[in-house]
This record gives structure tokens, sequence and C-alpha cells, in this order.
């Protein structure tokens, strides 16, 4: 299991760093028990191989004044790997697109779409979207509200995961 290659206190950084990420290493040795050297050691490690892959402020996309969020579901005409590869490197230079997963199943794409108003969303879609390389189809839903967005991973399901298997 990937999570497994980490000690308890290599997971307890990331659970730390993951629900605050501006703390200071001194607060962040002091909450995983160990003393700041080798925390900021750690640190440094878990972001080399790759476990941290950044740092980031969760911003309010409403408060700024983008009050259009639309997930958008693609379907392409050929599935070929280079196909795939040129929707995702289209969807990369995209502004709005903020998400690009591919799925398995009916639809090949699915799109977390950010913008200020319906009419800058629209024209995305009719402008941009629609007219792409190898789209079939695209049917998207407007979000109402958001009642969860909980960034990472359940740390403690990982753990409990461990211990069952420990």
């Amino acid at each position: 299991m990937p999570g497994s290659k980490l000690d308890e206190i290599d997971r307890m950084i990331l659970a730390e760093l993951q629900a605050d990420g501006r703390m200071t290493n001194v607060e962040l040795a002091k909450r995983v028990g160990i003393s700041a050297p080798p925390c900021l050691r750690r640190v440094r490690t878990l972001e080399e191989q790759g476990y941290i892959r950044g740092y980031h402020a969760d911003v309010d996309s409403r408060e700024l004044g983008f009050e259009v969020q639309v997930f958008a579901m693609v379907g392409l005409h050929k599935q070929a790997e280079a196909d795939l590869s040129a929707f995702e490197a289209k969807c990369r230079s995209w502004p709005l697109v903020r998400e690009c997963h591919m799925l398995n199943g009916e639809v090949d794409f699915v799109l977390k779409c950010v913008a200020p108003d319906l009419r800058s969303f629209q024209s995305f879609l009719t402008g941009e979207l629609l007219t792409a390389d190898n789209v079939a189809q695209v049917k998207t839903s407007l979000v109402i509200r958001c009642a969860k967005d909980e960034p990472g991973v359940p740390f403690d399901v990982l753990e409990a995961r461990l211990a069952k298997d420990a």
C-alpha cells in the first residue's frame, strides 16, 4: 500500500500540513512531537519525494466575483492516447477550466469550470469547448451550491487501514 512507506510521524506531518499549510515549522514540530530541525528535514524529504506537491491559499471564487461554477461532461470522438493527451493539453490552456479529470465510462472527461458570469461561461462553451478538435458532445451542470469541498485525503481512513493491516 502506498501510504505504508511513510512512518507515523511523516503521515502526521502530512495531515497537519494538509489542514494548515501556513503553520511554522516550530508549530508543526510541536504538533507531531519532534524537534524543529528533524521536522524540517522530513518536510523537505516529503516535498522531494512528491508527497507534498505545493502550498496554496484556498481562495473563495465567489467573493472574487466568479459567480458561476459548472461541471462539463465531455465526450470525444476518438480516445486514442494521442487524442486524450491533446484534449488534456487544450484543457490546461483554458483559464476557466480549473480541473480536468479523465473518466472511465460514458463520459471521457469532466471539467470543473469557474466563470465570472453565465455569459462568460456560455462564450467559452460555444466558442472554445464545443468547437475544440475531437469533441463529440458536452453536457453541463450548473453548481447551485457546494455542501462539501474538502481537499486532500482522509488521513483517519488511512491510519485505520494501516492499523487493520498491521
